[in-house]
């Protein structure tokens, strides 16, 4: 069946001499991988429609197996984020994170996609990402059925402060049940707000986003631990994206 599709190149892979499989993300279909026929050609339209974080319209025949694209006409370049190394490093680790999460199910994917193309168009007109970043990796982890529990208690569900977090838990503690976790992190209230704003407020709600440089080294640390224990796939973009920070 012929399907328009309007979705974001997140990987591609040579395939013989001249072809391309390419792995696309979609609002309508979800992750799915598709041939392009002759897109290693570079006088070939299906070359520039097939590049890395490329916004296209894709007329794709889609069957139980690999589909294959027809043709494409691009949306969105996202030409700032590729010309700029800090940019497209933070584009690579959200689409390598989306391609290990999201099954290739051909089941549409409605809001993670739209909370894809917002954290791409902060990417694009923001110096700097990270919160975006991690508000859009908890929803991630949301998808893959291990998002950490940041509105309560995990263990009694009680949702009086104050609170830490612990990994082997699963989310926040409270006082009575602190003892489960020797190695909880004891966060400020601050710190639980932002957790919740991580993982429930869709970008496009936040006007500004001013948060001190130490409360965002204690969030990128607990999210590393956390998908450490159970995110299960090992994202080389992120070591990558840790020396930039380092650098900063």
């Amino acid at each position: 069946m012929l399907e328009k599709i309007d979705g974001i190149i997140m990987k591609t892979k040579d395939y013989g001499e001249t072809h391309k499989i390419v792995t696309i993300f979609s609002k309508k279909l979800g992750k799915f991988t598709a041939l392009a026929r002759g897109a290693k050609k570079p006088k070939s339209r299906m070359a520039a429609v097939t590049q890395p974080f490329i916004f296209a319209q894709f007329f794709v025949y889609v069957n139980k197996g690999l589909g294959t694209i027809q043709q494409g006409e691009i949306i969105d370049s996202n030409r700032t984020i590729r010309e700029d190394i800090v940019k497209t490093a933070y584009a690579a680790y959200i689409m390598e994170l989306t391609d290990k999460l999201i099954e290739d199910d051909r089941i549409g994917a409605p809001y993670l996609f739209e909370q894809l193309q917002e954290t791409m168009k902060y990417i694009t007109e923001n110096e700097e990402s990270d919160i975006p970043i991690m508000m859009y990796e908890v929803k991630l982890y949301k998808k893959g059925g291990f998002a950490p529990t940041v509105d309560r208690c995990a263990n009694c569900g009680s949702k009086e402060a104050p609170f830490s977090f612990s990994v082997a838990e699963g989310g926040l503690l409270c006082l009575q049940c602190i003892h489960m976790d020797s190695e909880a992190i004891r966060l400020s209230n601050t710190l639980v707000k932002l957790l919740y704003i991580l993982s429930e407020v869709s970008l496009e709600r936040v006007n500004t986003i001013s948060v001190k440089k130490e409360n965002k080294d204690v969030l990128r640390q607990l999210l590393d631990t956390y998908y450490e224990r159970y995110g299960g796939y090992y994202i080389k973009s992120r070591k990558f994206l840790g020396q930039l920070d380092m650098l900063k």
